[in-house]
């Protein structure tokens, strides 16, 4: 017998020395995008509210990010979360959005996970029908629901904050592609809203022109932010700056309304339909009169899943009409991880290629 496969079978779990930091992990997707949900092994945030709090991470401790989302732990497309205390006292729980670039003010895929594994964790006291959570984001709090019968989750849905039009019809010089044609939308984020079918491109939204998407929404990005236009929130200046580039176009599929591609952070590819830029989009439409009030629609994903998406009322917020998007999707638990970060490892905060 091998004394060394005898020693593999009896010393298979990993003793972290004490001086190496041990995160823990539960890894979830959400019609195919990633969600690493941060769990033990964190600083404890300053700050009387999520922004605080997001800042505070983002200042002093930006290395959780980027070790636990970059290479060789993740990788360009991952996204993750961190729970912490809620700022409302109505609220559950807050949440900060992390990726590539640094850190989203909203994410719809992430709350429809988490409230996923708010039920199959048990954290909270699980009942047949509507379960309803309260969250704090960055953006605002978020109402979320699991609908549970017959002790399974059927639906998960969220109310997405007041989601508005900033502009309709406007035209941006790019580089590579001239005149680009887009709409300006906040659905929890600030979006550019390109559709295929308005412009002059040669591609479409499936996955064969993977590459020249990202091109294409990080160009466009980068010529609108370059060209001065002011995107302002109307109550929260860390809101004020565009996240990404969506493309519209249209989907092949009988009973699909169209379909939803976006390019955000640096270059990530949303793999579901992105829930915040559903909520803008039901937003234009709306602003349009090309969809009614409760008027329910199903928008697919570079991958082919789907979100489906309504406006549920009208609302004022500060200048703008706005609405208030609900917007439903599934997630699933893939599995967990235990990180260690070890100062000797010169690759310990992470490297990121594209």
């Amino acid at each position: 017998m091998s004394k060394v496969f005898d020693n593999i079978q009896s010393k298979r779990n990993i003793d972290a020395p004490s001086q190496w930091t041990t995160i823990t992990s539960i890894e979830m997707h959400t019609c195919g995008e990633p969600l690493r949900v941060l769990m033990d092994g964190l600083p404890d945030l300053k700050g009387d509210s999520v922004l605080a709090k997001r800042r505070d991470l983002m200042e002093n401790h930006d290395h959780i990010r980027t070790s636990t989302m970059f290479e060789p732990r993740g990788h360009a497309d991952m996204y993750g979360c961190i729970l912490v205390e809620p700022e409302n006292e109505t609220s559950d729980f807050g949440i900060i959005f992390l990726h590539n670039e640094g850190y989203s003010t909203m994410c719809g895929h992430a709350i429809i996970a988490i409230t996923t594994l708010a039920v199959q964790m048990n954290w909270i006291n699980v009942k047949e029908g509507n379960n309803t959570l309260k969250i704090d984001a960055p953006c605002g709090m978020i109402e979320s629901n699991a609908l549970i019968e017959n002790d399974k989750i059927q639906n998960v849905s969220f109310k997405c904050v007041p989601s508005f039009v900033q502009d309709l019809d406007l035209v941006i010089d790019t580089p590579s592609y001239g005149k680009v044609k887009y709409d300006l939308a906040y659905g929890g984020a600030y979006y550019a809203y390109v559709d295929l079918q308005k412009n002059d491109f040669d591609f479409d939204l499936s996955e064969e022109y993977y590459s020249q998407i990202i091109s294409a929404g990080k160009e466009i990005k980068l010529s609108i932010v370059n060209s001065g236009l002011s995107i302002k929130h109307p109550f929260e200046a860390d809101l004020s700056f565009l996240y990404g580039t969506i493309f519209i176009g249209p989907s092949s599929k009988q009973g699909i309304h169209s379909q939803n591609v976006c390019v955000f952070a640096d270059g990530e590819v949303d793999r579901s339909p992105t829930g915040s830029g559903l909520s803008g989009r039901l937003a234009i439409h709306k602003k349009r009169n090309e969809i009614n009030l409760k008027e329910q629609i199903e928008v697919e994903s570079i991958i082919g899943t789907s979100f489906k998406g309504q406006v549920l009322e009208d609302i004022q917020f500060g200048p703008f009409d706005a609405v208030i998007p609900l917007v439903s999707g599934s997630a699933h638990i893939t599995g967990a991880n235990q990180f260690y970060l070890n100062s000797d490892d010169p690759l310990n905060h992470g490297f990121f290629l594209r």
